[in-house]
């Protein structure tokens, strides 16, 4: 199922919604040329995540997933499974586990949990991020593996 168009605010439609990440980057990252280096971020930013093994949810929101032409970042929520540690990790994927680092580093913010610290559930973990920074909500995308 494709991603929605933007609503007049510029969002996606309340929502959390599925895409590859060939999709998000096609739909997300050609939007315009300052929004290249944004999406090639993202995919590093996705690659070594999933180099831990231990990635449960991979969810993009914030200006990434708007119309907005020249995002800063990306702003990204992981939920990890609870074996997760990141003091066993390389050191580049350390920083991407750290959130002032990871913007240094990497151009985005990255939070986390385990999916012990989801109290409510994965799925209310996840669509807290539905929430706008001056309130209302706007729609959010969950990268999925690709089906083979």
């Amino acid at each position: 199922m494709p991603l929605p168009n933007f609503n007049d605010e510029g969002d996606l439609p309340v929502g959390v919604y599925q895409a590859s990440l060939a999709e998000v980057l096609e739909r997300f990252g050609a939007l315009g040329a300052g929004r290249l280096g944004v999406g090639l971020r993202l995919k590093r930013i996705y690659e070594l995540a999933h180099t831990t093994s231990h990635v449960q949810r991979f969810v993009i929101f914030g200006s990434f997933v708007t119309e907005k032409e020249h995002p800063n970042d990306v702003d990204i929520f992981l939920v990890m499974d609870n074996a997760f540690d990141p003091a066993l990790l390389e050191r580049e994927a350390q920083r991407l586990f750290d959130h002032v680092a990871a913007q240094d580093q990497f151009g985005a913010s990255v939070f986390w949990l385990r999916e012990v610290g989801c109290l409510e559930g994965e799925q209310a973990a996840v669509e807290y991020w539905r929430v706008k920074r001056g309130g209302g909500l706007r729609g959010i995308v969950e990268i999925i593996e690709e089906n083979p």
